[in-house]
């Protein structure tokens, strides 16, 4: 199965996403985020620059879980510009 390329909201999406994940890191190591994420810090250098604008589900529920920040958090940071959309 082929997947569709993702649109520019959702590339826009997974840059917030990443830069709230790099926010949240702090001044952790990127290399003691990933390896407790059980993920490689490439990938995770990757998710915090927009590179990998749509991590898998799993990846962000760990990463969640290893800086703390509730997965509903993430959730309205992905869906922020959806909301405002919305709205207008």
């Amino acid at each position: 199965m082929v997947r569709p390329p993702l649109t520019p909201e959702q590339i826009a999406a997974g840059q917030r996403l990443g830069a709230a994940l790099r926010v949240a890191r702090g001044g952790r190591s990127p290399v003691e985020v990933a390896l407790a994420a059980g993920i490689s810090p490439e990938t995770l250098r990757k998710i915090e620059v927009g590179r990998l604008p749509a991590p898998a589900f799993g990846t962000v529920v760990c990463l969640s879980e290893v800086l703390g920040v509730a997965l509903s958090d993430l959730a309205e940071v992905w869906l922020a510009e959806v909301r405002v959309r919305e709205a207008s």
